[in-house]
């Protein structure tokens, strides 16, 4: 029997009566969103607050593998301390500034690439930097088993499995508290980003991690190529051979490349008499299993007209008014969804399949039917749905995904997270 979904994350102050609560009704904080952690980005390019950090006794370290973190149960992420890591980047990968780094970089040489996630404020034991900033501090570090790292990787991963723990696919279940799911989401946005971007796009040389993970650079020089520049076309050998072919992201204000985000919309969409919902389905899933529309926005466009956009391409229907209603990071690899409500106009609600062949079914269902769903018929795609479900009665995504707090805002009449069931 699949476990339950987790609670989602509560909303920053909650309680607050406020002229925006009271008008718009309650804050909606999605899984993914909602962590504990302060990122205190300010501080990532201070080595010597990077260096105090990754040493402290509080330390907590999340270990991943080919992307998938370490968990002690598929409800509780595991986390290791700094004598377990060292193994792998030795005792102070932060004494050197993000300049030193840069001017002595070396592409030959591997180290496993490691994330400042923030500082755990709550914890009393916590680090005190500059009489102001203080938590326990959280990094997450790739060890996969590759390069100069892979034995290292390799007898870590054997140590953590005599105590217990295995790596996992957070995704597949979707259960980890929601506190624990945001960190983790951080953790593997970033870990995924800076493994697919470790050349320079405009240059193609080697490109390196700075500024706790979360910047990358292309240096000038690189002590791994004693042959000259990598990847460079001039017939002439430059007079230091470490020295890199001019780049333009060396060039203006910023030499530095950052992590990518994608915009999707994601869009609950009522009829003209606000008595349905239209809901679509790929093939690909279970049967009677459907869900919101979705889609990518393209660039120059507004939210609400990709909303529009999407809905018409997807499912021929046309849209008037379109309000946002909530958003959710989606670290598969780097989303962020949208989630908008928007109504269709009278003379278009008809729905036509024709234009994009994404959807291989798009009807509208009665907003009781749809309330009926989320009580009884909600799971991930991979699980069983609850057990008052009746066979052939429509399916839903879980409370974890913005597409089920999109369909319980409609039913609720906009306002509100808690289904009224």
């Amino acid at each position: 029997m699949p476990l339950p979904a987790p609670e989602l994350p509560e909303p920053a102050h909650a309680d607050l009566d406020s002229m925006l609560s009271r008008k718009f009704g309650k804050e909606i904080a999605n899984y993914f969103s909602g962590s504990p952690l302060n990122r205190v980005s300010f501080l990532r390019a201070d080595h010597t607050f990077l260096s105090t950090a990754f040493k402290h006794p509080s330390t907590s370290f999340l270990v991943f593998s080919n992307l998938q973190p370490l968990f002690k149960s598929p409800t509780e992420l595991a986390y290791v301390s700094y004598k377990d890591v060292v193994p792998l980047t030795g005792e102070d990968p932060y004494m050197q500034t993000e300049d030193e780094m840069i001017s002595t970089y070396n592409s030959s040489k591997f180290t496993p690439q490691l994330i400042f996630l923030g500082l755990d404020e709550r914890n009393k034991n916590g680090l005190l930097y500059k009489d102001h900033y203080k938590g326990a501090p959280y990094f997450a570090i790739d060890a996969t088993p590759k390069g100069a790292i892979q034995s290292a990787a390799e007898e870590l991963a054997k140590n953590l499995q005599e105590r217990g723990y295995h790596f996992g696919e957070a995704r597949m279940h979707m259960t980890l508290p929601a506190e624990e799911a945001a960190i983790y989401a951080e953790a593997r946005h970033l870990l995924d980003w800076n493994a697919r971007n470790p050349f320079c796009a405009q240059c193609g040389n080697p490109t390196l991690s700075v500024n706790g993970g979360f910047k990358r650079a292309c240096p000038p020089k690189d002590m791994g190529s004693l042959k000259g520049a990598i990847g460079s076309t001039n017939s002439v050998t430059p007079s230091d051979p470490t020295e890199r072919p001019p780049c333009a992201t060396r060039t203006g204000i910023s030499n530095l490349s950052f992590p990518r985000t994608d915009p999707t919309v994601i869009m609950a969409v009522v009829s003209p008499d606000g008595q349905r919902i239209l809901l679509g389905r790929q093939k690909r899933w279970p049967p009677h299993w459907y869900s919101t529309l979705a889609g990518f926005l393209e660039p120059a466009e507004s939210v609400e007209e990709a909303v529009r956009r999407e809905v018409w391409e997807e499912s021929g229907i046309f849209l008037g008014r379109v309000v946002i209603h909530s958003t959710q990071p989606w670290p598969y690899p780097a989303n962020l969804m949208i989630g908008a409500i928007g109504q269709a106009i009278p003379e278009g609600e008809t729905v036509h399949l024709g234009h994009d062949a994404e959807l291989e079914d798009a009807r509208w269902f009665s907003v009781e039917e749809v309330r009926e769903a989320l009580r009884v018929g909600t799971s991930g795609l991979g699980d069983e749905a609850g057990p008052e479900y009746k066979e052939g009665g429509l399916r839903l995504p879980p409370k974890t995904a913005i597409a089920n707090q999109l369909m319980t805002a409609v039913v609720n009449g906009f306002l509100g997270g808690d289904s009224k069931m």
